[in-house]
């Protein structure tokens, strides 16, 4: 008698929304961070939730864009001195903290500013859908042009510290200094632009000094750069990584005293191949496009707007279609598990998608022809696995 042929049989289970790994909003997330110096210093309103840190009178911020926990901890050899530095992350607990969902620069850094999660300050992804206007608005390019103000509202920690007697400063390349993002992420105190890592470095500690309590921000971008381009273990990315190396240490050893340097990223990062199974190209499947009026997100953490009536269809397909490699959920059971934060502004709410797809495997939902760039990197983050989600608190103290 034949036996069933069990690959026909097999019909496995979508991905449960809830067995997403959501950040630790709350405790331990990058919108944590810039509260917990703050309080210490005794601003008004600020809470200390990440409660491994010990306050001191000068705290500086110094954030490496795309350096995830995991890529760190996977090249000691081209980063020594912060290698040196990972038993002090998170106060001496060795652990990272998570960076939020979607794991991107521009939630990254508008959760680091205001010391919000995503659904309060309103930049939950890379692009998403304005309810106003219909139009997709890219938050890290921001374009179309949107009033920043309106976009988000609330005063980032900078405002309320420099408001209250600290001295606040940000030390970044020039080219951020009027930006809509940095104005609604990262503006108060005094920005300060300087082009090389250096100078920046430098001057950063002579802010910390400038104030008997201050509140000090630096970045560089470069990891990031070469992680989209090259990946991150290319010869590129591990050069870039050597150099931020000893742009940490540099910094670390101009201290001026009671003060507390803290490492971080926005996001970590991973490789992708280049081929069909790794990379499912949303511009050429009919199946997923039924229905979809706008694709929103990118490659790991996808926003989804349906036609009006199509949301349950659309997300019925993407679980068939995607299920077992991505979290897919409704606009509500996203929410619902605390992906974006614990709580969601009305006005935040159009902006995620009917349908919200998160990855789990090594794989992108590209889309190829209305996003040529974003399509061709071999670097990718967003979503809420480890290599993505977990970043560094690297802590020196003088």
């Amino acid at each position: 008698m034949a036996q069933p042929n069990t690959a026909w049989d097999h019909h496995p289970e979508p991905l449960t929304v809830t067995s997403a790994p959501a950040p630790e909003y709350g405790s331990g997330s990058l919108a944590d961070l810039l509260p917990t110096l703050a309080a210490g210093l005794g601003v008004p309103g600020m809470t200390a939730t990440i409660s491994e840190l010990t306050p001191a009178d000068r705290n500086c911020v110094f954030l490496i864009d795309g350096l995830g926990w995991e890529q760190l901890r996977a090249h000691p050899e081209d980063a020594p001195f912060m290698t040196s530095l990972l038993a002090t992350s998170r106060g001496g607990t060795g652990r990272p903290l998570t960076a939020g969902y979607p794991a991107t620069t521009a939630t990254s850094l508008a959760s680091v500013g205001t010391g919000l999660p995503p659904g309060v300050h309103g930049l939950p992804g890379y692009t998403v859908r304005n309810p106003d206007t219909g139009e997709l608005m890219n938050q890290l390019r921001w374009q179309p042009w949107t009033p920043p103000g309106a976009w988000q509202p609330y005063p980032t920690v900078f405002q309320l510290a420099h408001e209250a007697g600290v001295h606040a400063a940000q030390v970044s390349s020039p080219a951020f200094e009027t930006t809509p993002l940095t104005r609604v992420a990262l503006s108060g105190g005094t920005f300060l632009g300087r082009l090389s890592g250096e100078d920046r470095m430098d001057l950063a500690a002579e802010q910390l000094a400038a104030g008997d309590r201050s509140l000090i921000y630096t970045y560089f971008a470069e990891v990031d750069g070469a992680g989209h381009r090259f990946g991150v273990d290319s010869d590129t990315w591990r050069g870039q990584l050597m150099y931020a190396d000893r742009l940490v240490q540099r910094l670390a050893e101009q201290l001026p005293p009671r003060s507390a340097l803290y490492v971080t990223a926005d996001h970590g990062m991973i490789d992708v191949s280049f081929d069909e199974q790794h990379r499912i190209d949303f511009d050429e499947d009919w199946e997923l496009s039924a229905g979809v009026a706008l694709l929103g997100g990118e490659g790991r953490a996808r926003h989804v707007y349906a036609v009006p009536g199509a949301a349950n269809d659309v997300l019925t397909c993407w679980r068939e279609v995607l299920g077992e490699q991505f979290w897919v959920a409704s606009r509500d059971e996203a929410i619902a598990a605390g992906w974006f934060g614990p709580k969601i502004d009305e006005r935040v709410y159009g902006r995620i998608g009917d349908v919200v797809a998160a990855a789990r495997d090594d794989v992108l939902l590209i889309a190829s022809e209305r996003e040529p760039k974003e399509s061709a990197m071999v670097g990718n983050h967003g979503s809420m696995t480890p290599a993505e989600q977990l970043v560094p608190l690297l802590e020196v103290r003088s």
